[in-house]
């Protein structure tokens, strides 16, 4: 028997949790699913890829003579997580799971007369793990409880050859994340707790040997840790040192980790409102701008999750979810795209109208595009717009 690691590498004979808690230890600062949050820049990401793939509606399809047909969806793809919890916010939740940890957890605790899941509740994975053998899950513990893997809802992102669990993002970019928690912690520190720059004690009466050194030193440090005022008679000389290169190299550190965490998350740097540093960004429209966030942000994310929602209704049916409501186009765009179509014979102008919210053209209003325009084949009457 062997245990899976939530970083992809197999342990012997020990309980692991896929939510492991300790990703990373440096300074003093130990990097969480949840002290990562506290980073603005994997919040944004997080939020971003969440927000925008539960928003996207949720359809079950069946092929009906090499026809893609919508059939009405199960209740699980209604309400997965039960009555009190809807489908965008069981999406929301899972994917923040997947894309902080790589895996997503939850008890099966209805299923349909086909004996599919009518229910998961999903489940925190710091209180989850899970014991395997070679690539196949055996078994899982959650809060002191076992079940059987067919007890469980799994999905995975970021798989690994061979390791049945998904790697953690979060994991990976612990480095990252603890640098700018780290200096998160020190400014704090500084401006907060009463720090003040490194300074120069200098006696210019007499020479200090070691010992009065140190116990200078020690009476110094104890009297500013307080925010006290240290006093000293004339013999003395304090010279606060300058922390202009440290502030300095403060902020570009800062920077640097905001663009290493939008790599790891897979979130561009522009749309979590971070500076740009090799230069601004431009997109000929903001129809481009969410296609190229589609396709190489999110277009792997909706396959994996579309697989993942398809477990869940019977066969031959199948899940898609419709990108197409979050790829928004500016109304000069929209409109080019919708004649074209029309020109092309691609949909029925009724089927246009319906996109924009309209109702089909009545009798009346395909008179009045008679007058004006005339009828296909003839031209209008000069200074009556009737028709020849």
């Amino acid at each position: 028997m062997s245990l899976f690691t939530s970083r992809g590498m197999p342990m012997p004979d020990a309980p692991q949790l896929l939510g492991d808690r300790t990703h990373a230890r440096a300074t003093g600062t130990v990097v969480t699913d949840d002290t990562a949050r506290r980073h603005s820049a994997v919040w944004a990401c997080r939020r971003l890829r969440a927000d925008l793939l539960s928003t996207m509606p949720v359809d079950a399809y069946r092929m009906v003579g090499g026809i893609q047909v919508e059939v009405p969806k199960p209740p699980v793809l209604l309400a997965p997580g039960g009555a009190k919890v809807e489908m965008h916010e069981w999406l929301w939740m899972s994917q923040d799971d997947l894309d902080g940890n790589g895996n997503v957890v939850g008890i099966i605790t209805a299923v349909d007369g086909l004996g599919l899941p009518a229910r998961i509740e999903l489940q925190d994975l710091s209180t989850v793990s899970v014991r395997g053998k070679g690539s196949d899950i055996t078994g899982w513990k959650i809060e002191g409880k076992d079940y059987e893997p067919h007890q469980i809802w799994h999905e995975r992102q970021y798989p690994r050859s061979g390791n049945p669990l998904g790697m953690s993002p979060t994991m990976y970019a612990a480095w990252s994340i603890n640098q700018y928690l780290s200096a998160q912690r020190f400014s704090l520190d500084w401006f907060g707790g009463g720090a003040i720059p490194a300074a120069a004690l200098k006696n210019t009466a007499k020479t200090i040997n070691p010992t009065q050194a140190g116990e200078i030193k020690k009476m110094y440090k104890a009297t500013v840790a307080a925010g006290d005022v240290f006093v000293h008679g004339s013999d003395w000389e304090l010279k606060a040192l300058s922390s202009t290169s440290a502030d300095a190299a403060w902020l570009d550190m800062q920077n640097a980790s905001i663009a290493d965490i939008a790599r790891y998350y897979g979130c561009p740097v522009d749309l979590i409102e971070a500076a740009v540093q090799s230069g601004s960004l431009t997109y000929a429209s903001i129809s481009q701008r969410n296609l190229q966030l589609i396709i190489m942000n999110l277009g792997p994310v909706v396959v994996r999750r579309e697989a993942g929602l398809t477990r869940m209704v019977a066969t031959p049916r199948f899940v898609k979810l419709n990108s197409d409501a979050i790829l928004r186009m500016d109304p000069e765009t929209r409109a080019k795209v919708l004649g074209q179509k029309v020109k092309d014979r691609l949909i029925t102008p009724s089927e246009a109208r319906a996109i924009d919210n309209l109702p089909p053209y009545t009798d009346e209003q395909y008179a009045e595009f008679d007058r004006v325009f005339g009828r296909p084949g003839t031209k209008p009457t000069a200074g009556t717009g009737a028709t020849s």
